[in-house]
């Protein structure tokens, strides 16, 4: 979708800031912790020196046991600093980790609502939003790792350093030397981990898909009873196998490189200890500061093994997923002014033309289109003749590629989507089935139920849902310990779902294909009805419930190839009159 770069530190210092925006004073409370935390211990190697210098010349006999009793309460404090400064942080830590990576989702989220709804029929797209739905995680440690590196490693690297380097210039050059192979490895990992997750993204959405599949209740009977859970089981190990293996190959690969790249620092390390003995057997430096820094050499290498191979690391590892998050949200959002529409004013679309995204055929060609005020129109043609595009560009959920729509008197080019949608409603074919209670799921676009129940129940009368065993508050979902609809009732309480939603224009877009073609008609009258003094659109490829229409669009191949009353156009040869010809024969049979 997009081809933007995406550097290491376009991305640490864009994380960062999402991070304090996010956190706040916990971020800063963190941070300050982790600068505290790192000077504790560059102030515990200094107290380990003084208290076995102390005990060194205590053990002359020269001083008694009180001489060392000062080092060894200092020691002792810092020991337990450390422990408490390391507790505390942890906890913040994971308390703003925690909150800044579901921020970070709910923010993609936000951005899904503001991209072209048109994006969502595009692969690419859709592999994108996979990517950055991995990411958010990603960026929160990104973020996390980026400050940990200043207000923690940095400060003690540099402490630390000032004091090897007051005893050993040459030991501090040594040590420095022996973490560039490390750093060399994790320039390795950017490449090698970013190229495997751009590979790995579209193969996990499919084995993600076929996973649902096998295990999502929506599909559980038809993949039994068909016999398909093989199948499907099949392509999920078959897909999983590849995603495995190109982890397995990248992972392989980067152990080898590690593994000869830790060689030289390990070397470091015993030089780093040679000169040690050395420079104490010379007098340069006091026991204290050996017993010190070799205890220290330890941990010095810990924290930079901490640093480098799990920290950096795993940032390096998964920084592809980082930037994928980025570069979702940076995609270009739908703008616009705002606006309230005036459906006296109609629906007006001049000369519209539009294509999905990546395909060169266009599934609306230049076609024009007037709803007059309080008209119903009816939508017909056969299957793939664009009627369903149509209806999204009608209702400004597309935008169209050229042309204009002007909707209750508002450009939907120019308007923002939510000020358009805030006088619209429809029922669709794939309309949903939310695990939710039943007032819950008529009432989703107004959240105050409690105080609706009287529309609700309205609602609910006018789409004549009649289960007996479903109150306002009976969940509607087996898994939430509720109950389940037939397919019939589902389909009625969709219709009460946008009738309950205040509108001055409404859609039906064949939310009764799959039902009896006398109910649809019935159900249809019903509508018009229910849609008296507004405009409306029925879509359907049944002929006998577009009589009902004021007018009728007859569309084919995009375009419209037919536009009257039904007695117009059955008057007349056409496409209409065709249709009308191969369906008259079953409604005559079924009367």
């Amino acid at each position: 979708m997009m081809n933007k770069k995406y550097g290491f530190f376009i991305l640490a210092g864009r994380s960062i800031g999402m991070y304090f925006r996010a956190a706040k004073w916990f971020g800063i409370l963190e941070q300050t912790l982790a600068i505290l935390h790192s000077f504790s211990w560059a102030i515990g190697i200094v107290a380990t020196q003084l208290l076995f210098d102390a005990a060194f010349r205590a053990s002359g006999g020269n001083e008694s046991f009180w001489y060392i009793a000062a080092p060894l309460l200092i020691l002792a404090i810092v020991a337990i600093a450390q422990q408490v400064l390391n507790g505390a942080e942890n906890f913040i830590a994971n308390e703003v980790s925690y909150k800044n990576q579901g921020q970070f989702m709910a923010k993609l989220q936000r951005k899904l609502q503001r991209v072209p709804a048109q994006n969502f029929e595009n692969t690419a797209f859709l592999d994108d939003v996979n990517k950055a739905r991995e990411g958010a995680a990603e960026v929160a440690e990104l973020a996390w790792i980026s400050l940990q590196f200043f207000t923690f490693y940095v400060v003690f690297f540099a402490t630390v350093g000032v004091y090897l380097f007051l005893l050993s210039p040459m030991l501090l050059i040594v040590l420095f030397i022996s973490f560039i192979p490390a750093i060399i490895g994790q320039y390795f990992h950017v490449k090698i981990f970013t190229k495997l997750e751009e590979e790995n993204a579209p193969m996990r959405r499919r084995y993600e898909y076929y996973q649902k599949a096998i295990a999502d209740r929506e599909f559980y009977k038809e993949t039994r009873i068909l016999g398909a859970f093989r199948y499907f089981h099949a392509l999920f190990s078959q897909t999983m196998l590849v995603v495995t293996k190109k982890i397995w190959r990248t992972e392989r690969k980067m152990a080898v490189i590690m593994l000869l790249l830790n060689v030289a620092t390990f070397i470091g390390l015993g030089i780093s200890t040679y000169l040690l003995f050395t420079n104490t057997m010379t007098g340069i430096i006091s026991i204290g500061a050996f017993a010190a820094v070799f205890a220290a050499l330890n941990h010095i290498f810990g924290i930079m093994d901490e640093l480098l191979i799990w920290n950096l690391g795993g940032i390096t590892k998964n920084i592809g997923k980082a930037a994928n998050y980025m570069r979702v949200m940076d995609m270009e959002e739908v703008d616009g002014a705002d606006g309230t529409p005036d459906f006296s004013k109609g629906i007006v679309a001049e000369n519209i033309s539009f294509s999905y995204p990546g395909r060169e055929e266009c599934a609306v060609k230049n076609l024009s289109l007037t709803i007059n005020p309080r008209e119903t129109i009816a939508i017909v043609g056969e299957n793939g003749a664009g009627k369903s595009t149509l209806v999204r560009i009608l209702t400004g959920i597309y935008r169209p590629d050229s042309g204009t729509v002007t909707i209750g008197g508002l450009n939907s080019t120019k308007t923002q989507p939510n000020a358009i949608f805030n006088g619209i409603s429809g029922v669709f074919q794939r309309y949903q089935r939310y695990k939710m209670t039943l007032a819950e799921n008529v009432a989703i676009s107004d959240t105050a139920i409690t105080q609706n129940n009287t529309e609700i129940n309205n609602a609910i009368s006018y789409a004549e849902f009649n289960e007996d065993n479903a109150n306002l508050e009976t969940m509607l979902s087996p898994e939430f310990d509720g109950i389940d609809l037939s397919g019939g009732q589902w389909q009625r309480l969709a219709i009460a779902r946008g009738l309950y939603r205040k509108n001055n224009f409404i859609v039906l877009d064949e939310p009764t294909a799959a039902i009896d073609p006398i109910e649809e008609a019935r159900i249809y009258n019903q509508f018009k009805q229910l849609a008296k003094d507004k405009c409306a659109v029925v879509v359907t490829h049944r002929l006998g419930s577009a009589k009902l229409a004021d007018r009728i669009v007859v569309m084919d191949n995009g375009v419209i190839v037919g536009l009257g009353t039904h007695s117009e156009l059955i008057s007349k040869d056409g496409k209409y009159a065709d249709m009308w010809t191969a369906q008259v024969t079953w409604y005559e049979n079924r009367s």
